[in-house]
């Protein structure tokens, strides 16, 4: 059994180059088309970060649900969300909103996985609700500031969506690119993202299917403001 986060953020990207099962959601296609899946639970604590646009948030949490997995959503914006919980529902309490601080206990299980996804800014408060065995949590940033090092460095994942050079930079520090790597992130397509540990990588576009572009629209980067 892994003892810790730092056994599984080594192998993690092993993962995330192999589909495993139906244990994972597909985070995207790589550049040979191949299916990127992405294994998110797991017994230990599990933390990631996602630099990047709620679109894409938006659609792993949906494809989160579909694997069976409840998800709760910590949003000062609850509006941007209700659309989607309201589909992903159909009946049951699949995707559950909740103010800022508000995210009651969850009662994950191995045979009831949680995805906590806060969306609380760029300077989200450290919450009451933390990663847990089978409750991984996913911060999104809309992108890096303050609180982005320190939530970088504690993830056991980290996805990055196109940033400003500077930012792509703080990245490439972090999360030790290579330089080539980093100057890239300031050049990415509205649906790419790459996926990094500290000892790998990989680059992937998200293709919605017709039923979340439907519900969702088109790939964004920058959130549309309601």
């Amino acid at each position: 059994m892994p003892r810790g986060g730092h056994v599984l953020s080594v192998g993690e990207l092993s993962r995330l180059a192999l589909p495993v099962g139906d244990d994972g959601i597909i985070v995207g296609v790589d550049s040979r088309s191949r299916p990127a899946v992405l294994g998110i639970h797991h017994p230990v604590p599990y933390d990631m970060v996602l630099v990047g646009g709620v679109w894409t948030a938006q659609v792993l949490a949906l494809r989160a649900v579909a694997t069976g997995a409840r998800v709760a959503v910590e949003t000062g914006r609850a509006h941007v969300w209700a659309r989607l919980a309201q589909a992903a529902n159909g009946g049951l309490e699949c995707m559950t909103l909740h103010e800022v601080g508000q995210v009651p206990p969850l009662g994950a299980t191995l045979g009831s996985p949680v995805l906590v996804v806060r969306d609380c800014g760029v300077r989200p408060p450290r919450g009451r609700v933390a990663s847990a065995p089978w409750q991984p949590v996913l911060t999104l940033l809309p992108y890096l500031g303050p609180a982005a090092t320190r939530l970088m460095e504690r993830a056991a994942l980290v996805g990055v969506q196109r940033v400003s050079p500077e930012e792509a930079r703080q990245v490439g520090r972090v999360m030790a690119l290579p330089a080539v790597q980093a100057e890239a992130l300031s050049t990415f397509a509205e649906d790419a993202t790459l996926w990094c540990t500290r000892t790998a990588r990989r680059l992937v576009r998200l293709v919605p299917t017709d039923s979340e572009s439907g519900l969702l629209g088109n790939p964004s980067r920058l959130d549309a403001h309601h």
